[in-house]
């Protein structure tokens, strides 16, 4: 996965991202910590509830957890996070998307809210 960041604000941890997946790349087990908004530029996203293709949107409550992954053509998304995603590493750790230590990273943010 390639991702641009587009708007960040680390105090209240608003994120929107531009993220491009290869054919089948995988987003590991994660937590969506408050609401995440996606919408698909082209190919597909899906997950064990289904695929969103291009021009849909999806979007995820606080608390949910999935694996996700990129539709055979790949997909280009729009994501919005009203704060990052938790990653669950194999090894126990718990991330962001660039393998920080999340509550070290995020979780003052998510106490402010």
């Amino acid at each position: 996965m390639e991702g641009k960041t587009l708007v960040v604000d680390r105090e209240n941890g608003l994120a929107t991202m531009l993220m491009k997946f290869a054919p089948g790349a995988k987003l590991p087990h994660h937590q969506h910590m408050l609401i995440e908004q996606t919408y698909v530029l082209e190919g597909s996203l899906v997950c064990g509830e289904g695929e969103c293709k291009a021009g849909e949107f999806v979007w995820r409550p606080a608390g949910s957890q999935h694996e996700a992954w990129a539709g055979p053509q790949g997909g280009l998304m729009l994501a919005i996070f009203q704060i990052p995603n938790k990653f669950f590493q194999a090894d126990g750790r718990e991330t962001d998307q660039l393998g920080n230590n999340w509550d070290k990273a995020w979780g003052q943010t998510l106490k402010r809210r």
